[in-house]
């Protein structure tokens, strides 16, 4: 007996067979069953199957996807990744700095010239794979925290797409990353001593940046681009209103900070004299009065990164601290003089609370340290009523009051 469709909308079909039971023209030619859907908008959508399973399958899948609102045309999804990410990353607004991070972790995908509507997620666990090994390109496996911000970003590309109704699902829904190591064991902070040392090896023009970096909390970018108008002398401040991006002197640009990271800094008076002596004994840049140059050129990456090397080696440390180390140095100083959560993103520009947790929860005293230090208390106030009363009573002896 023939199949017929249940109803206008969606249904299989048997074409190689016509409805008065005789073999159509198409028999033996082709995938036998047609799954037939039509959309909200009056589209008509049909896809060929060799088993009638399939074909309903893919009929009810479609009809699902109608009723609950996240159909996605079987004719969506036919373009490649390579040419999803440029459309999609032409509409971003990103600095440069970033525009270069999401471009390379998209050049860094096994999948580029698939199809959206063909993408699974074994394509994006075979590129994580491919991250992990070693590469002619580089000398061992990517770091984690590196895999992360490049899945990171292609999974936004991917969400996107499923916003577009390009395709249904997301493919790095479920990807499973290597894991990082906890900010307690990654994080490395230099002590006051090594901070010191720094400072002291740094040249007289380059020494007032590390201690921005130190004692301010500012990120590379930032302490780069500030300028002598955003100091206050009068009120002890330090605006931070750009930064500067670029690995060097080609590629610098000036950029609006990060994220919520425009702020006010209330810092300690003998770093504004720092920075007072190096405009009086150094200067100032061109007509916007940069603080930090050399030579004729702004700091940038690399020459901030290279002076900092050179720093490291006169100080003769172990340990490979970055200046992005000052920054933990300084936000583990504010942390120790009991400064809550929300005063230490404000003071670090974080975009919210939950990100300065996550970086340095394990700095803030815990649960037993709390309760350490009131048993602590509490023992000093009874001892020290008994060594009060044992004097007291020692006075009287000596001096007979009674």
């Amino acid at each position: 007996m023939p199949t017929q469709r249940r109803n206008r909308r969606a249904g299989v079909e048997d074409r190689w067979t016509r409805q008065d039971g005789q073999p159509s023209t198409r028999a033996g030619k082709g995938n036998r069953w047609l799954g037939r859907v039509v959309d909200d908008g009056g589209r008509e959508h049909t896809r060929a199957f060799d088993r009638k399973i399939d074909a309903q399958r893919w009929v009810d899948d479609q009809v699902a996807g109608l009723v609950t609102g996240t159909h996605v045309a079987p004719s969506a999804g036919r373009i490649t990744f390579a040419h999803w990410w440029r459309v999609w990353s032409s509409r971003q607004v990103w600095t440069p700095g970033t525009v270069e991070a999401a471009d390379q972790a998209a050049r860094s995908v096994t999948f580029g010239s698939v199809l959206l509507a063909d993408l699974r997620p074994s394509h994006l666990q075979a590129w994580v794979k491919s991250m992990t090994l070693p590469a002619p390109s580089r000398s061992g496996s990517l770091a984690a925290s590196t895999i992360r911000t490049r899945t990171n970003y292609v999974g936004m590309a991917l969400r996107a797409a499923v916003g577009d109704r390009l395709i249904s699902r997301d493919p790095a829904a479920k990807l499973r990353l290597p894991a990082t190591r906890k900010a307690a064991a990654a994080m490395t902070i230099p002590t006051p001593e090594q901070v010191r040392e720094a400072i002291g090896a740094a040249p007289d023009w380059f020494r007032p940046f590390v201690q921005v970096c130190a004692f301010a909390g500012l990120r590379l970018g930032e302490a780069a681009g500030l300028q002598l108008g955003d100091i206050d002398f009068l009120r002890r401040t330090i605006s931070i209103r750009r930064q500067l991006q670029g690995t060097n002197v080609a590629t610098t640009t000036v950029e609006a900070p990060k994220y919520e990271s425009e702020r006010v800094l209330y810092v300690a008076d003998e770093l504004l004299t720092a920075l007072a002596e190096h405009v009086r004994g150094i200067g100032t840049r061109g007509p916007e009065r940069w603080l930090f140059f050399s030579g004729s050129d702004l700091l940038n990456r690399n020459s901030a990164g290279n002076q900092w090397r050179r720093i490291r080696e006169a100080a003769g440390w172990g340990e490979p601290f970055t200046l992005h180390d000052l920054r933990h140095f300084y936000a583990s100083g504010l942390i120790a003089a009991g400064c809550d959560v929300v005063t230490v993103q404000r003071a670090l520009g974080h975009s919210s609370a939950t990100v300065t947790l996550s970086t340095y929860a394990h700095l803030w005293p815990t649960a037993e340290d709390r309760t350490r230090v009131a048993s602590a208390g509490l023992m000093a106030a009874v001892n020290g009523s008994a060594a009060d009363q044992l004097r007291t009573e020692a006075v009287s002896g000596a001096f007979d009051l009674r």
